[in-house]
């Protein structure tokens, strides 16, 4: 372990951490990835359950849509705290706490008779969501050694791909014919499953770091960080600026039929999957490469849609490629972190968390605005020169190298 910069708390160090991480624990990794796809998975089920849900708790859509802003919000609070709350604390009981606060979560909103009582359960949710991205990278760094750190990251992300994926289409034909309780039952058994795998496999991982606060600022103070941190609050609001609109581009530029958009916005998804191992192999041979292509290929894409988009061969090829892009975004940014912070990989991680999540909202309400004053292309052309911006950003000012 890289000894601490000047200024930040000592590392408190397993004696058993070089050997931890001279071989590989894949299965611990695994179930990392389980706890992300279980995660992930709860995140998304009220986008797919919105109609009926709302219909059995009588409020509006746009009220049970909270739900989801509940979460993101906590998650973002969530996300750098959770290593100082937990600061004394053996990782792997953390990391079974938060798994148990998922499956809770999903038990609560499935039994929910009121609005109140399932935002109760997203806080829950948001909590859980926002410690375990917060740790799970640094958590990746003791379980593998460093130069396979981008595949590890890679492997855990995968449970992202698939639960963006499968999570909605899945949650909106279980609750067409079950009911969307049995969707959130089925999340709940698949949170539990996770856990069973995070109990077998998790070594002992006692704190690294003592966190606190000042930990956070000093954090902060790193350039590197600083950098990386300014990469992630461009990628992330100049995609959700352009990509919450794709849907009304493709009904209105290219014209497709809903059928079509399906298909194109699975071809989405599928490119994401892909991105994110192709974005762990370049991370492993070049990070600054992996984390600026990712976003260039993103304001390629935007660029695309923009001047040709009324084609709906290229439209599709565009938002394809922009998944795949998107997808391998992560890995690079979480290995950048975590390389630059070594020594408080913890509180790197929650700072990542917290301005992904920060720019999520920023980008939507930006978005918005640019779609209502100035039309669809507005957004995309803005997510075009953020992304663009992104990429400079890496390529002069990001890791100098893989090591």
């Amino acid at each position: 372990m890289t000894e601490p910069a000047t200024g930040v708390m000592d590392a408190v160090l397993d004696p058993a951490e070089t050997d931890e991480r001279a071989e590989p624990a894949w299965g611990a990794v695994v179930s990392l990835a389980l706890g992300v796809f279980g995660l992930v998975t709860a995140e998304f089920l009220p986008a797919s359950l919105l109609t009926p849900l709302a219909q059995d708790l009588g409020v509006t859509e746009g009220t049970a849509g909270q739900a989801v802003t509940a979460t993101a919000v906590v998650g973002a609070i969530a996300a750098p705290t959770m290593a100082i709350i937990t600061k004394r604390l053996d990782r792997r009981l953390v990391m079974w706490g938060l798994t148990v606060l998922l499956i809770l979560s999903n038990l609560v909103a499935a039994f929910a008779s009121s609005l109140p009582v399932l935002l109760i359960a997203r806080i829950m949710l948001g909590i859980s969501l926002g410690g375990f991205w917060s740790m799970s990278a640094a958590m990746a760094m003791r379980l593998v050694p460093m130069r396979l750190m981008p595949r590890a990251m890679s492997i855990i992300l995968t449970g992202v791909s698939v639960a963006t994926v499968c999570a909605a289409p899945v949650g909106a034909y279980v609750g067409d014919i079950w009911g969307w309780r049995t969707a959130f039952m089925i999340a709940a058994v698949v949170g539990a499953l996770a856990l069973l795998v995070q109990i077998a496999t998790l070594p002992k991982l006692p704190p690294a770091g003592v966190a606190s606060v000042r930990t956070l600022l000093d954090v902060m103070k790193r350039p590197m960080i600083r950098i990386a941190l300014l990469v992630v609050l461009l990628v992330a609001s100049g995609h959700f600026a352009g990509f919450t609109y794709v849907r009304p581009f493709l009904e209105k530029v290219p014209a497709l039929d809903i059928e079509t958009i399906s298909l194109v916005l699975l071809a989405y998804g599928i490119g994401g999957f892909f991105g994110n191992f192709a974005g762990g192999f370049m991370a492993e041979r070049s990070l600054k490469t992996a984390v600026g292509l990712a976003p260039l290929l993103i304001a390629v894409a935007a660029a695309l849609l923009l001047t040709l988009g009324a084609s709906p061969v290229v439209a599709a090829i565009a938002v394809a490629a922009w998944g795949f892009a998107f997808g391998a975004v992560p890995v690079g940014l979480q290995t950048w972190l975590v390389r630059a912070a070594p020594d408080q990989a913890e509180s790197a991680g929650g700072l990542m968390v917290a301005t992904f999540q920060v720019a999520i909202a920023l980008g939507a309400v930006f978005g918005g605005l640019l779609v209502d004053n100035a039309g669809v292309a507005s957004a995309f052309a803005y997510c075009g020169i953020a992304t663009l911006l992104a990429a400079l950003a890496a390529f002069l000012l990001g890791p100098k190298h893989a090591d």
